[in-house]
């Protein structure tokens, strides 16, 4: 079984988010960072070389195979803003109508920068993923 690649290290969060080219992305970087920390009420980590992540959680698949991940996360990639929320959009509809300018994967929300959307909605959807994946994990 081929084992995570994108695993906690022990690099620089502030590193990471310094050497971003782009002013207004990098300025949004500290913003969500800024959310996430006070929602988790967790210190960010370097997941891999690119991800942001706060809190962890360790989860089992049916087929035995264990990993540990992230609660929430973020990464600035080159056509937007990716947000990591664990446990997908099923339910929150009426949460993302209020949003703002943005789409979605499946645990996936992109935006293009945070002027797009309404934090406090953000705030909200973060809120509602972090007490999901606890929920899971209990």
């Amino acid at each position: 079984m081929a084992e995570l690649k994108t695993k906690r290290t022990d690099a620089s969060v502030e590193k990471f988010l310094e050497e971003v080219k782009d002013k207004q992305v990098r300025a949004d970087c500290y913003r969500i960072m800024d959310i996430m920390k006070k929602v988790v009420k967790a210190e960010p980590k370097m997941w891999g070389a690119s991800i942001v992540g706060f809190g962890e959680y360790h989860y089992k698949y049916q087929s035995g195979r264990e990993n540990d991940w992230f609660l929430v996360g973020f990464s600035p990639r080159k056509q937007n803003l990716t947000l990591y929320l664990m446990g997908g959009f099923d339910g929150h509809e009426g949460t993302l109508g209020k949003l703002g300018k943005h789409t979605i994967g499946k645990g996936c929300l992109y935006i293009k920068k945070l002027d797009d959307i309404n934090t406090k909605v953000l705030k909200e959807l973060i809120t509602q993923s972090v007490k999901r994946m606890k929920k899971a994990a209990s």
